[in-house]
């Protein structure tokens, strides 16, 4: 398997938060073969770039851009006008290269400056969306979601927003197997969309607690025949509360996340696995192979024996996508 180079951007003020999501996630990310899939490298202005306490050492010159297979823009302090022109270029000059481009939080501000986000819809942290939305009219600025995939330009929302559009790419490059894999070491839901809402604080009174571990409870319980009845228990909530925080904080009522979270499922064990189709269906709680082929086509597009067949280059080692 060939490596795929990631190039992170390093510039005075870097959110460390922001820098730290794809150095982690893409480094442990495996492929099928087990060996690490991805090779990191800090990108600056200069080999050593701070910000506060932090800093970064032996980052490579900014023309190594043209090298990497993805460039990936963390946020900066301030958020606006922090870019010499010499970044700028280099950002376009990989974009007309055909180099992956994704930011993070309010890298999006970055990308906003060098031109690359021009009659896209994007995202960024939801404190800086209406002032990018009012500098860059030309893009279509959307507050309220976790990450837009334009193709070649990615963006997402805000902080750990990150870690679900990292997921998304390992998801692309490698299957949902290998990021499915990560997001239960990370501990945290792989079934988050980029349609659905990121967090925003908002003035009155607290719309409740967050969701993650009842998502988490369910992902473990999928096999289960879950109806809403017992998912309300689990939570101590009235289905009336639940739909409403269901909506607020993942876009979506809990029965149909839960469905999108078993069709994830069984796309990362028809990657993984030698399951029939029929034992995928029982251990992820579809019941039967019909039901299993239903939802699948209805989420994914495609049927299960297909999507198989598409990822089967992964079962022989065979080179992602480059």
């Amino acid at each position: 398997m060939n490596m795929h180079n990631i190039g992170i951007l390093a510039l005075p003020g870097f959110v460390p938060f922001d820098c730290s999501i794809p150095f982690q996630l893409f480094s442990l990310a495996c492929g099928k073969s087990g060996e690490h899939a991805y090779d990191l490298n800090f990108i600056g202005d200069t080999g050593r770039v701070s910000s506060g306490q932090f800093s970064i050492e032996g980052a490579l010159p900014l023309a190594a851009m043209q090298e990497m297979n993805t460039v990936i823009v963390p946020g900066v302090t301030p958020s606006f006008g922090v870019c010499s022109q010499g970044v700028l270029d280099a950002l376009r000059q990989a974009r007309d290269a055909g180099i992956r481009m994704a930011s993070i939080c309010t890298g999006a501000c970055i990308l906003a400056a060098a031109g690359l986000l021009d009659g896209m819809q994007a995202t960024t942290h939801w404190s800086v969306a209406e002032e990018l939305a009012a500098r860059y009219p030309q893009i279509d600025v959307e507050a309220d979601i976790l990450f837009v995939d334009n193709g070649q330009v990615l963006t997402s929302a805000g902080l750990a927003s990150g870690i679900d559009l990292c997921l998304h790419m390992i998801r692309q490059d490698l299957g949902a197997a290998a990021a499915e894999e990560l997001a239960a070491f990370f501990v945290v839901p792989m079934e988050r969309d980029g349609g659905q809402r990121q967090f925003i604080r908002r003035t009155g009174p607290e719309s409740g607690g967050n969701l993650a571990p009842l998502l988490l409870w369910m992902q473990e319980n999928m096999h289960k025949n879950l109806t809403l009845s017992s998912i309300c228990r689990q939570a101590h909530m009235s289905s009336r509360t639940l739909n409403r925080r269901f909506l607020e904080q993942v876009g979506a009522p809990p029965m149909l996340w839960l469905t999108r979270a078993r069709v994830r499922r069984s796309q990362a064990l028809l990657e993984s696995s030698s399951m029939s189709v029929e034992e995928i269906a029982a251990s992820t709680g579809f019941g039967s192979a019909a039901s299993l082929r239903d939802h699948f086509r209805r989420t994914v597009g495609t049927s299960p024996t297909a999507w198989r067949k598409t990822f089967k280059r992964y079962y022989t080692g065979q080179d992602m996508r480059e």
